[in-house]
């Protein structure tokens, strides 16, 4: 893995909570980056990754009004 997919490697744990531990500055220092740098790249993923879940919930459901029930649902049970 090289550029963007070792960085994504590094922080794809605080996406699941796995890594969500590690000091952002100990991941910044492995990518050579800084740990503003770490933060805001951690926030996108995040938000990238909502985006993309609440769109394949959408898939799911019989209507629109029902991705925020069925995505409360999946956080209670995942967590």
């Amino acid at each position: 893995m090289s550029g963007r997919g070792d960085e994504f490697g590094k922080l794809k744990g605080y996406l699941t909570g796995e890594d969500s531990k590690v000091p952002y500055r100990e991941v910044a220092k492995e990518l050579g980056s800084s740990e503003p740098a770490v933060r805001t790249s951690v926030h996108r993923l995040r938000r990238r990754f909502g985006k993309l879940l609440r769109q394949e919930i959408a898939e799911t459901v019989a209507s629109p009004n029902e991705v925020d029930d069925e995505m409360r649902h999946l956080l209670r049970v995942i967590a």
